[in-house]
């Protein structure tokens, strides 16, 4: 438990240090004066954040737009919890002469921060944090570059840190690169962050999503966690329906215990290295073990970041005999167990396909 006793002193001598160089500035005891009637309210409101709370101060988000008054920053901190008054916080501001000049961007204040810390931080940009959303279902071909603009970091060294050894070997990942392993979510990053804070942080995030009694259901699977991740990003590319997710996991749990080859798309993609909006039979050639036309099993290693969904779709696939599904234009699959089924399947979504290109291309009228 804090006590508010020694966070209630330091915050008084910080306001008290601030009065007296703002009076030593400004020569006024007119002025001077009415920072000392500040100092009662400030210093109280400061002080009470801390009473009543145990453990280490939250931290607290604020954004400041760029060309923002300092009204407009004022209003956010107050809406963010982190100041009382509005009024006294801007005359403050005013007095110490800090109340100009504001950095914008996304800040961290820890939830106790005092008045001139704030103040501090908005005038000289410390504390500035930048913010990344990684996609579900994003490659690391992706992520990387992302990452290099959102954080201004070199491209090498983000390639060198999501093949760091030390991070594959925690995580058990016999593949060359931590593909798979960023966890899709939105990160706030410290300014300055290096590549391989930035990389341990989103892998540290895909731990602390792996639930405990995930490691049990491996054992019921006879699966590694890499292949379960391998076999969630794979489901990840396909799903465009969330129900969908288990259904399209079972039929490829299904191949794998019939020895049938997984007949994947979305590895012939990674393997090419380029995205087609149909595979086609010329791109099933490509010589790589990612391409599961041509080789059986899972592919060596995850094809993409999944997420929560697709993991637990992966874990804990749909009760259904299906081996074969064809895609939709409208996004939603077909099931079918027989391949005479899903040969109709396709043949009947193709047709489909060439009504819709030729009514496209038919001019109004025509």
């Amino acid at each position: 438990m804090h006590s508010p006793l020694p966070h209630r002193a330091d915050c008084f001598r910080t306001h008290v240090r601030d009065v007296a160089a703002a009076a030593r500035r400004r020569r006024s005891a007119g002025r001077a004066l009415a920072l000392a009637v500040l100092l009662g309210p400030a210093v109280s409101g400061c002080a009470g954040d801390a009473e009543g709370r145990d453990g280490p101060p939250e931290a607290v988000r604020v954004v400041i737009p760029a060309g923002s008054h300092f009204s407009a920053a004022t209003d956010s901190l107050a809406n963010a919890g982190l100041i009382g008054s509005k009024p006294l916080f801007r005359a403050y501001a005013k007095l110490t002469r800090r109340d100009r000049s504001l950095k914008a961007g996304t800040y961290r204040f820890p939830s106790d921060a005092t008045w001139g810390q704030l103040l501090d931080a908005l005038t000289r940009g410390r504390g500035v944090v930048r913010t990344v959303t990684i996609p579900e279902g994003y490659t690391m071909s992706a992520i990387i570059p992302l990452l290099a603009h959102s954080l201004s970091l070199p491209e090498d060294s983000l390639h060198a840190a999501v093949q760091d050894t030390a991070l594959r070997t925690r995580l058990g990942v016999p593949a060359p690169t931590l593909e798979g392993y960023l966890f899709p979510e939105t990160y706030t990053f410290a300014e300055g962050a290096s590549a391989r804070e930035a990389v341990e942080t989103m892998v540290r995030e895909f731990e602390r999503r792996w639930q405990p009694e995930w490691n049990a259901r491996l054992e019921e699977l006879g699966m590694s966690r890499h292949e379960v991740v391998t076999l969630a990003s794979i489901v990840e590319k396909e799903a465009r329906l969330a129900e969908e997710r288990p259904v399209i996991a079972a039929v490829y749990h299904n191949r794998l215990r019939k020895g049938m080859l997984l007949q994947a798309d979305p590895t012939v993609q990674y393997a090419r290295g380029t995205h087609a909006n149909r595979v086609l039979y010329e791109h099933l050639e490509v010589d790589s073990r990612y391409n599961t036309y041509r080789y059986p099993g899972l592919p060596p290693g995850p094809i993409a970041s999944p997420g929560d969904a697709s993991l637990h779709a992966a874990l804990h696939p749909a009760s259904v005999p299906y081996l074969f599904f064809v895609a939709h234009p409208d996004g939603h699959h077909e099931f079918h167990v027989t391949f005479e089924g899903h040969t109709r399947a396709r043949q009947e979504v193709r047709r489909a396909q060439r009504q819709r290109a030729r009514s496209a291309a038919t001019p109004p009228g025509g």
